[in-house]
């Protein structure tokens, strides 16, 4: 499922338009991308658990030239799956 097909089933269940639709979907994911980017967790009971993982520096090795390089430290988002959707997913 992409997000227009989110926004259409959206519509679907709900009768609002597409418009309203596309406006909450992009609010939803403008405020847990925000939530994410000041170091929040993102929690949707049953769902899943978004939240940032943080990666120290390290030295890394070029695979072309086999040089060492520096790899600076870095934050990244992370998702941990919840015990609903895990059963769902293994019915």
């Amino acid at each position: 499922m992409n997000k227009i097909e989110l926004i259409a089933a959206l519509k679907k269940e709900t009768e609002i338009t597409k418009a309203e639709a596309a406006k909450i979907v992009d609010l939803f994911f403008s405020e847990m991308s925000e939530a994410l980017s000041k170091g929040d967790r993102v929690e949707l009971r049953g769902l899943c658990t978004f939240f940032v993982k943080k990666y120290k520096s390290y030295t890394g090795r070029n695979p072309k030239t086999g040089e060492k390089v520096k790899i600076a430290p870095k934050k990244l988002p992370g998702f941990r799956c919840g015990k609903e959707l895990k059963e769902r997913v293994d019915y």
